[in-house]
Parts: structure tokens; sequence; C-alpha cells
């Protein structure tokens, strides 16, 4: 929600949960009878700052998720926590993971281990190389390949069905692959938007 994850580049994005700024997405639930993932980048009065994931319904916070594993260059900037966030909606257990927790298959097994059924994976992985120069499809191709790679394993392997929504399009000085997919408990990936661009799938819960 606050747009960008280097809380030493722009540190007006680390916020709470009760910063105004908030006030018309609480006011949107509320309007709307949806449940929500929303994240933000979360002011820690013991250390660095989380990287954070809410579920929001009836324009409540009900539920939370501190990122667990953290990327390289994310180290030094964010701290990290080890708690499952799981929730129901229609009956259906999920859960949440972050961006670099696609490299924890430790995270999802526990997930499973727990009764969740379905495991939400939000993730904005900036794409290398020079923005001026950059060649989308082979950016989506790559982050492509790695959600089949580890997302549909880590389903067949824990019996989860997986869903990853991924940030797309350029901003200041990063660039994102985009793509949405779905992977039943067998693995298989069930659906998928076209290509990088910023686009909507719907899904029914395998």
């Amino acid at each position: 929600m606050t747009g960008y994850i280097d809380p030493l580049k722009f540190p007006e994005a680390v916020i709470g949960w009760d910063d105004y700024r908030l006030a018309p997405l609480f006011q949107w639930f509320r309007d709307n009878p949806i449940t929500g993932v929303v994240g933000i980048i979360e002011r820690n009065p013991s250390g660095n700052p989380f990287i954070f994931q809410g579920i929001i319904r009836g324009g409540e916070l009900l539920h939370v998720y501190h990122k667990t594993h953290l990327a390289p260059e994310e180290l030094s900037l964010n701290s990290a926590d080890d708690e499952l966030c799981i929730f129901s909606q229609g009956g259906i257990n999920f859960g949440l993971a972050i961006s670099a927790d696609i490299e924890g298959e430790d995270l999802f097994c526990r997930y499973s281990e727990a009764g969740t059924q379905v495991v939400l994976h939000s993730s904005a992985p900036g794409l290398d190389g020079d923005q001026t120069t950059r060649n989308w499809q082979s950016g989506y191709d790559w982050w492509n390949g790695d959600c089949k790679a580890k997302l549909g394993k880590y389903a067949r392997k824990h019996g989860l069905a997986n869903a990853a929504a991924t940030q797309s399009g350029r901003i200041v000085d990063e660039d994102f692959p985009g793509g949405g997919h779905m992977f039943d408990p067998t693995g298989a990936m069930v659906s998928q938007t076209e290509d990088w661009s910023e686009g909507m799938l719907i899904v029914s819960v395998p």
C-alpha cells in the first residue's frame, strides 16, 4: 500500500495500521462485502520494520502476517518473524506468504501441517537490468518459471493449493514481472494470467 519497500530511501513509507492514509481503505471494506489481503511496511518499535500483510473484512484488521524469509538485500533493512497467519473464508483455511517466502519450503510445510488448504503468495520481485532496455516478456517468463518450479512443487508435496499475485509494471527505479498463478494440490497450474500486464485472475479454489 505504501508503495516502496526500502525504508532508507522513503522512510515515510513505514507506517502503522492507525495511519490516516489507510482510513479510505478501511472505509472501502466497510462498504463492500469482500475479504482482502493488504500489505504495508509496518513500523516496529523493537527494530527494523516488518514487511507485513493483514486480512481486512468489514472494515476491521482481523489477522496479521510478518514476512518470514527475507531476501539478502532486506536483511539489514527489515525484521523477520516466524508466526503463521491462517484465516477462514467460506469454510476454507487460507495462509499468507510474501515474496522471498517462495524460497522457504518449510513455511509451506508448516502451513500444511496446521491445516491450511490454500496459501496466498503476494510478491514484487524486482527485475535485473537497465530499465531503458527492459524485455518484459523475458522477465515474465523468468518469474512464471520460478512460480511453477517452487509453488507447484510445494503444492504437490504438501497437498496445498497455492495462489500467486505479482506486482507488474514500473516504479521510479524498479520493474516487476507481473503474473497471477493458481496451482492445485497436485502441483498443476490450473490458471494463469496471459502476460506481464496488470490484470485480474478470478479462480475457483481446487
